[in-house]
């Protein structure tokens, strides 16, 4: 018999048929303790640390979980002390729902860190007089957004699609743009209405200048490892925004891998009551 050719999926920021995203089903597996009377209304949830040792999950995913729970009203993030328990849910019907057809914030950025290294790299190779330009121009674009935050999204999106169109190739160019139009829905809300401040954007404006400074060089090697940092300063502060509202003295600290395997810890600051978190630079 004859295989049916498989049906286009019309939303491309929704997964494919039959392909559920991992958080969601981390969720439902921290709803159904919930439900289960593991934790009961009130009570605070272990660090993200232990429930992943526990679900033999990911960190980030757990985040993404809690995020999703905290969208479904059955959790509270308090600041500077945890995650509490706000209702038990009924034992039935246990999918947690956010409403969010895309991907997890830090599963999308993961993503967008191991193929735009070597976009920046092919573009610092194949970049012209006109994209070196373009790219100028939406640095100032980005400079001049201040606390608009559509512009100054528009302006950092427009970067990154400029910075794929020098490669000339349309499904690099392509694959960006889908990965910037999934940037959506209440999961990317819940981050960004404590992620973009001007600090950061200082921070962005910098990152984008040194990628724009190895293009003019066309060394590939600073292209990428710029493009590198880049993105990982910017899951550092999805996970400082998350972390502010956890307690660090039992969920850890946060480190990143650099391209090259070693590890790369943020700069401590000082946090209420002695210690140190760890903040990007």
């Amino acid at each position: 018999m004859a295989a049916h050719p498989q049906t286009p999926n019309p939303n491309p920021s929704s997964p494919p048929t039959g392909v559920r995203r991992f958080y969601r089903q981390v969720a439902d597996q921290l709803r159904a303790l919930i439900a289960d009377g593991n934790y009961g209304p009130g009570s605070r949830l272990p660090p993200e640390r232990d429930i992943a040792v526990q679900l033999n999950v990911s960190r980030t995913t757990v985040r993404e979980a809690l995020i999703a729970l905290e969208l479904a009203g059955l959790v509270e993030v308090r600041g500077g002390s945890g995650v509490y328990v706000l209702a038990r849910p009924q034992a039935q019907g246990l999918i947690i729902d956010t409403g969010d057809g895309g991907p997890g914030p830090f599963e999308l950025l993961q993503a967008r860190r191991v193929l735009e290294g070597e976009i920046a790299a092919m573009a610092a190779d194949a970049i012209d007089d006109t994209g070196l330009a373009n790219l100028e121009e939406t640095i100032r674009q980005l400079e001049r957004s201040g606390h608009s935050l559509p512009e100054r999204e528009a302006a950092d999106r427009q970067f990154h699609v400029a910075l794929a169109e020098a490669t000339r190739n349309s499904v690099l160019i392509q694959t960006v743009r889908l990965y910037w139009d999934m940037r959506r829905g209440p999961m990317w809300s819940r981050i960004v209405e404590h992620f973009h401040t001007p600090a950061l954007l200082q921070a962005v404006v910098a990152d984008h200048r040194a990628i724009l400074s190895a293009c003019k060089e066309h060394s590939s090697a600073a292209a990428r490892r710029s493009m590198h940092r880049h993105l990982r300063r910017v899951e550092r502060e999805f996970q400082q925004s998350w972390n502010e509202g956890l307690d660090l003295s039992t969920s850890g600290s946060w480190a990143d891998e650099t391209a090259d395997g070693e590890r790369e810890t943020p700069a401590p600051t000082a946090v209420p009551g002695g210690g140190e978190k760890n903040r990007a630079s």
